[in-house]
C-alpha cells in the first residue's frame, strides 16, 4: 500500500551515490503511486504442486492485466519496489515479531502468518 514520490525516489539514487543527472533520469521510473491493490495468498506447505499452481495464477494474472489495461505488466521498476517493501516484512518474520511503520493491512498479515 506504500508508494514513492520522484522526491524520494531521487534521495534515495543519491543516498546509494548516483550522480544528479543520472537521478533525475531514473527518479521518475521509480515513482510509485500507493494504495493499490494486492493478492495475498497464504498455504498451509509450499508443496511442488502449490508452487506450479501459484506460478501459473500469478502470470495469468500479470498477462491479462496488462492486456485489459494497455500496460506493461513486467515494469521492473515495480519489481524492484516490491524487492524493497518487503525486506523489512521479512525481518519482522524472521524475527517472530510483528515491528512497527507498517500499514494496518501489512501488520494484519504479519500478525496472522506468525499466529499461524
Amino acid at each position: 500500500m506504500q508508494g514513492k514520490t520522484i522526491d524520494e525516489a531521487y534521495q534515495e539514487l543519491i543516498d546509494s551515490g548516483m550522480d544528479e543527472t543520472q537521478s533525475r533520469e531514473l527518479a521518475p521510473h521509480k515513482s510509485m503511486a500507493g494504495n493499490k491493490p494486492n493478492n495475498v495468498i497464504m498455504l498451509e506447505e509450499l508443496s511442488p504442486k502449490n508452487m506450479g499452481a501459484l506460478l501459473a495464477l500469478y502470470e495469468h494474472k500479470v498477462v491479462a492485466q496488462g492486456i485489459i489495461w494497455n500496460i506493461n505488466s513486467f515494469d521492473q521498476w515495480g519489481v524492484e519496489l516490491g524487492k524493497q517493501l518487503s525486506k523489512p516484512v521479512h525481518q519482522c518474520i524472521s524475527e517472530g515479531q510483528v515491528g512497527d511503520g507498517f500499514d494496518c493491512s501489512t501488520q494484519s498479515l504479519i500478525e496472522k502468518y506468525l499466529r499461524d
